[in-house]
């Protein structure tokens, strides 16, 4: 299995990608291709990427199951840590997506510690 995500790329490129894989999402494609195949896909998105980002993920015969490498400025890194793989948010990205709640009646930032906001209730 072999997944590829681009960012801030060329239509053109995802068109041609999508070719060989499928794209349920913008820019995430999905498929199962050789390894030479999968090679030349990456190096096509590498040369096509006109200053967008990719990481590449897929199987192989390690302890996580899938290696995966990246390229351009992604809004994710990857940290190897004693042989495994870890995807690193940096901070200015992740306090752009996560705004920050309102205390409510002088308790922590989300409320009480440990609670969580009320849903539906079932019986």
């Amino acid at each position: 299995m072999t997944v590829l995500i681009l960012e801030r790329v060329p239509a053109s490129l995802r068109g041609e990608l999508s070719r060989w894989m499928i794209e349920p999402r913008t820019g995430v494609f999905v498929g199962r291709v050789s390894a030479m195949v999968r090679e030349r896909l990456w190096l096509k998105a590498m040369a096509g990427a006109r200053g967008g980002s990719g990481m590449l993920l897929h199987s192989a015969s390690n302890e996580q199951g899938f290696t995966a490498v990246s390229f351009g400025d992604t809004s994710r890194q990857l940290l190897d840590w004693e042989g495994l793989t870890l995807v690193h948010v940096p901070h200015a990205v992740a306090a752009k997506k996560m705004p920050a709640r309102k205390a409510k009646d002088g308790a922590g930032e989300t409320g009480q510690a440990g609670e969580y906001p009320a849903g539906p209730e079932t019986n």
